[in-house]
């Protein structure tokens, strides 16, 4: 029996059988860290998103027409903030180069007038502004000595940067009363949630001087709250386990 098993094992088909089992444990288990990694992605990166805070308000903007009192443009703006902290736990020095913001996907009923907004440079104790040279399609904030949000910036070492998601022109309204509420033209104008509701979805790369480059899919429902009888709402999104980053660099 012995000496049927050893002439097994130097046939030439019994080694072609051994590789092919070889190859395929190594495959399989080779398969089943691509797939962990794409579920998990890094999990010991230098600089982690620690919080987004949404804050939705409505505004209205002088249509310029003079028939009534007032005659507004309504906007639905959603200003985001990212918060982007150093990870403590990671044991080498990193600085970060900059932080990209791009290729903006928009799912609503009124999606060619949803507009990305950059922060204004000009106004001083404003942060956001509707202006024509503030519509992007993607923001990039440098790595700097302190965070500025108005110009861009964001500390080395990790802090907050910003941008506004706007449904414009949601609607017209006009009205010859002697005062107007802002935070009340989506209710007055009765519009529904339904024709707010929107899927906002982009990509966040944290790019550092070390050559290391991260980047995830964030995906957020917009507005938050009820915006149309609260005027203002905000919210904190601290749970950020379905957001992955994976090391597209280096």
């Amino acid at each position: 029996m012995l000496n049927k098993l050893r002439g097994i094992t130097k046939t030439k088909s019994f080694h072609i059988c051994m590789i092919i089992i070889i190859i395929t444990v190594i495959l399989f288990v080779v398969g089943m860290l691509v797939l962990r990694y794409n579920v998990e992605g890094e999990k010991n990166m230098p600089f982690e998103l620690s919080k987004i805070a949404i804050i939705s308000s409505q505004e209205g903007i002088d249509d310029g027409q003079t028939d009534t009192r007032w005659s507004f443009d309504v906007h639905q703006a959603n200003d985001l903030y990212l918060y982007i902290e150093k990870n403590n736990e990671y044991d080498k020095t990193e600085i970060i180069k900059s932080i990209n913001i791009n290729n903006f996907q928009i799912e609503t009923e009124n999606k060619d007038n949803v507009k990305i907004y950059k922060p204004d440079t000009e106004e001083e104790n404003v942060l956001f502004k509707y202006k024509d040279e503030n519509i992007v399609e993607n923001i990039e904030y440098l790595g700097d000595v302190e965070s500025d949000l108005k110009n861009l910036k964001i500390s080395n070492q990790g802090g907050i940067i910003a941008f506004r998601c706007s449904n414009n022109y949601v609607t017209k309204y006009k009205s010859d009363e002697e005062e107007i509420n802002h935070s009340e033209l989506l209710k007055k104008a009765g519009i529904t949630e339904e024709k707010l509701r929107m899927s906002l979805t982009f990509n966040l790369n944290i790019i550092l001087e070390s050559g290391k480059e991260y980047q995830a899919e964030v995906k957020t429902e917009l507005p938050t709250g009820n915006v149309i009888e609260e005027g203002n709402t905000s919210t904190e999104i601290t749970d950020l386990t379905d957001i992955v980053f994976k090391r597209i660099k280096n």
